[in-house]
């Protein structure tokens, strides 16, 4: 089975509607903002310099240059976002290669294949319990193709059979064969030129400041800038609001369709497993450092934290009565909403992802049932994992200072501990 026979829903194509809309109507905002600053910075700069010629003295210099910066300083914080850059931190990352996980590779050639898609540009991996497409998204990413790159955490491979890992990745790469993560390129986009412009202006605020309190005669010219800034700010923030509620809404949807095409290669089951699964192994996984954290006093750090992560999310699956199968917890539905003491069902318009409980029901309509699950643990899939685990558990605790150097608690000691 293959993506192929996977529909986009009529919701899904209302959604990408909507945020391409919004999208839309915030360019053509700001673009009405950018006009009125550069008409304004006109105005002012020809009156200031007809004040000055007409009686150039001290005082009409002075406020012939406060009365032209007044329209300047409105245009350059318009623009100002054109001067930051950004850089994406991937230090918590590692890339890995063919060479390094044949295995790994292997099963991710045969997810592309059955889902139609293109091989990732790179693959890495991370502590997180957790597997996600990103891509580097400049201005660039909004009107040329880019290519995704493949996140995997160990802190979910640990906690996963190999048929929902199976499930995982072909959710993913369901993501890289969506036309609509172009529209994600477009809104990050936005956000990052909202946020520069509304909140990210601390050097733009001395700058302001500092030629204001440069002279009296600029001051008047400064005060005014600033109120037409705070309108300009208060017209962002609604766009913002306005860019950003259709996509999260098109982001659900995203993830209604990439589920569905998961369901497609391996059938829904281990799709529906994983995620019940996913918050007991983020909780654990929590817990873990939690514990870790306490200890840094005592200059004691974690010998192999996934070990940790693993022994953890089934001794709380113990006390809760969770069904333990190949030694990972068989999370039911029921069992997932006794952790959820809020009666009060709330309908989050800002959220990216669906909950787990209506992910649940797409899946199961789909009827798409698994015909050949496979129970081994995905770790098998690497080299050697041990290894690669003890490698993230210490880039996990190369940042923390300690007292002296920190000596490692096995798994055995942290059993007995916790």
């Amino acid at each position: 089975m293959t993506k192929k026979g996977v529909k986009v829903t009529a919701k899904f194509k209302s959604q990408t509607a909507k945020a391409i809309s919004a999208i839309v109507l915030f360019i053509l905002t700001y673009l009405l903002l950018l006009i009125f600053a550069i008409g304004l910075t006109v105005i002012c700069v020809y009156a200031g310099i007809a004040l000055i010629a007409l009686k150039p003295t001290f005082i009409t210099i002075a406020l012939g240059i406060g009365l032209a910066s007044l329209g300047i300083l409105v245009l350059f914080f318009l623009v100002k976002f054109i001067f930051k850059s950004h850089k994406i931190d991937r230090s918590h990352l590692i890339e890995i290669r063919k060479e390094d996980e044949p295995k790994l590779f292997s099963l991710i050639d045969e997810i592309v294949t059955n889902v139609g898609t293109n091989f990732p540009k790179k693959v890495y991996l991370s502590s997180d319990v957790n597997a996600a497409v990103f891509y580097n998204s400049n201005i660039w990413s909004m009107f040329f193709p880019i290519k995704k790159n493949l996140q995997i955490g160990l802190g979910l491979i640990n906690t996963v059979t190999k048929s929902e890992l199976t499930a995982i990745l072909s959710h993913e790469f369901g993501h890289f064969s969506q036309k609509t993560m172009k529209v994600g390129s477009y809104v990050y986009n936005v956000n990052q030129v909202i946020f520069n412009l509304v909140s990210d202006d601390d050097s733009y605020n001395y700058f302001i400041q500092k030629f204001g309190n440069s002279s009296g005669y600029f001051t008047i010219f400064v005060v005014v800038a600033v109120k037409i800034i705070e309108a300009i700010k208060m017209v962002l923030k609604q766009m913002y609001s306005l860019v950003n509620k259709p996509y999260m809404g098109l982001s659900r949807e995203m993830e209604f369709h990439a589920d569905e095409i998961a369901a497609t290669v391996t059938g829904y089951e281990p799709l529906q497993n994983s995620l019940l699964r996913m918050s007991l192994a983020d909780h654990s996984f929590s817990s873990v450092l939690s514990f870790y954290n306490k200890k840094v006093s005592e200059n004691k750090k974690a010998e192999n934290i996934f070990k940790d992560q693993l022994y953890v999310t089934n001794f709380l699956a113990r006390e809760n009565q969770i069904e333990i199968l190949n030694n990972l917890p068989q999370v039911s539905l029921n069992a997932l909403n006794q952790f959820n003491k809020s009666k009060l069902v709330v309908k989050d318009q800002w959220a990216s992802h669906p909950s787990t409980e209506d992910r649940i029901v797409r899946l199961e309509q789909t009827g798409l049932k698994s015909t050949n699950i496979n129970y081994e643990s995905e770790n098998s899939l690497f080299t050697d994992i041990i290894k690669t685990q003890k490698e993230f558990t210490d880039k996990l605790f190369e940042d923390i200072v300690y007292e002296n150097v920190p000596s490692n608690i096995t798994c055995e000691s942290f059993q007995n501990e916790y």
